[in-house]
């Protein structure tokens, strides 16, 4: 089962939380980083670097992280195949991108602008 770590306290991404609630198959456990008690549920992984960007951990115990747990997610809706043509090459640089763009202003506009080095 994959593991989606959110910000439940970021309205876009609440959004998308609920949708893939609605329209997701059951192989996807979504967790607000917010509500996290247990360390052992993300091993290694400082707290903010959770809010910075998405983090995803597979059921092979690998985290993907920003673009990657993106289309990742989207796998486990009848969309996936959408999300997929993001890491066609090319497309994948400017997806990638636009990405860490929104989510380093969203950061910045929800947390300040202390971007912790080498979270993306």
């Amino acid at each position: 089962m994959d593991t989606l770590f959110y910000d439940g306290q970021c309205p876009l991404c609440m959004k998308e939380i609920r949708l893939l609630r609605r329209i997701g198959d059951d192989h996807l456990r979504l967790i607000d980083v917010h509500g996290l008690q247990d360390s052992e549920v993300w091993p290694g992984i400082p707290h903010e670097h959770l809010l910075q960007r998405l983090h995803l951990l597979d059921d092979e115990g690998i985290y993907r992280t920003g673009l990657q747990a993106t289309v990742q997610t989207w796998r486990h809706t009848p969309f996936g195949f959408l999300f997929r043509l993001m890491l066609i090459p090319g497309i994948r640089t400017l997806a990638e991108g636009a990405y860490n763009r929104w989510a380093e202003r969203r950061y910045c506009r929800r947390y300040g602008c202390a971007i912790v080095p080498g979270s993306h």
